[in-house]
């Protein structure tokens, strides 16, 4: 009977367990987060347009963020800084097409297209069009910052 009643237990404690694990978003709150984070990319490409590459990737990045450029890593806001620092570039604009958050509302990721603005070698005006990615998490003050780009 002993053990009966330990499996019984053992059951019934682990499913109250799971149950108290499992949480649930409402799609209300998951939508506001969704629109915050795009309101965040949004931000972050017209910082980029109209105030240069440094400033907005300066800004908008976590203290933690990884970007990859030219098959390199560039690890940490003390090196993005100093990848960007000597940057006037501006004319990089972006549009998320499509914003994901989790559950917890404490990650998320957009990605969509880009077009790059720039005068080539001849002085000739040019554009560089691509695809974006970027992976965002939120702060202990509730903003956004990117983690990866």
């Amino acid at each position: 009977m002993n053990v009966v009643f330990l499996k019984v237990s053992c059951g019934f404690f682990c499913a109250i367990l799971l149950l108290s694990c499992q949480t649930t978003t409402e799609k209300g709150e998951l939508d506001k987060w969704k629109q915050e984070l795009r309101e965040t990319e949004s931000a972050f490409s017209k910082m980029a347009g109209e105030e240069g590459v440094y400033k907005a990737f300066t800004s908008f990045a976590a203290d933690d963020a990884v970007l990859m450029r030219n098959d390199q890593l560039i690890r940490g806001i003390n090196n993005i800084d100093q990848f960007y620092k000597s940057s006037t570039t501006k004319g990089l604009q972006w549009t998320p097409e499509f914003v994901d958050v989790s559950q917890s509302g404490d990650m998320g990721y957009t990605f969509g297209y880009y077009t790059f603005d720039y005068l080539d070698s001849l002085g000739n005006k040019a554009q560089s069009k691509g695809v974006f990615h970027t992976v965002w998490k939120r702060q202990s003050d509730g903003s956004w910052k990117f983690v990866w780009d």
